[in-house]
């Protein structure tokens, strides 16, 4: 398959979207991190000594969506009208989900700044607890639904998957 944004010189070059129409574009990707019990009680009480885990990764990961152009080669600098950062605590497991949801009116997806979201939010909890476990995983990042553009509506798990789909999930 050959790489078809390419300058005459074969340089990789950014997309040339200014021919393509203004529509709201929204992102949702989703991720997860699990933990021992003791440091999952830990974040969940309050109890880390690095401070509020949960407030700290929901702030990391709206700045990071932010900055995705200055973080991902050939990403367009967009003007984000939403970005949020959610967390689902779930026990039994001892894991979080990260939820983060951009949406922007421009010419070009927000996907990628959706998985940057999610991923420096998850990073974080990973850096904020790593004296109490350093055994985290950090695992199924994925794009959860897209929405906007000529592409139109993608959902995670309605024919596009390139693999048997996520473990341990719900979806």
């Amino acid at each position: 398959m050959a790489f078809t944004h390419m300058d005459e010189n074969g340089n990789a070059v950014m997309v040339d979207v200014s021919e393509k129409a203004v529509t709201q574009r929204t992102a949702v990707a989703r991720g997860v991190v699990s933990m021992s019990p003791g440091c999952f009680a830990m974040v969940r009480d309050g109890r880390a000594k690095k401070g509020d885990v949960l407030a700290v990764a929901q702030v990391a990961g709206i700045m990071a969506a932010k900055r995705t152009a200055e973080l991902i080669p050939l990403c367009h600098v967009l003007a984000l009208n939403k970005t949020a950062v959610e967390f689902t605590l779930r026990p039994e497991r001892s894991e979080i989900e990260a939820v983060c949801t951009v949406r922007c009116d421009g010419r070009t997806g927000v996907e990628m700044e959706a998985l940057t979201g999610v991923s420096v939010a998850l990073l974080t909890i990973y850096d904020m607890c790593k004296a109490e476990d350093r055994a985290m995983c950090i695992r199924e990042i994925h794009l959860v639904e897209k929405q906007g553009g000529k592409s139109g509506h993608f959902i995670y798990g309605q024919g596009e998957d390139h693999h048997d789909g996520p473990v341990g999930t719900d979806h």
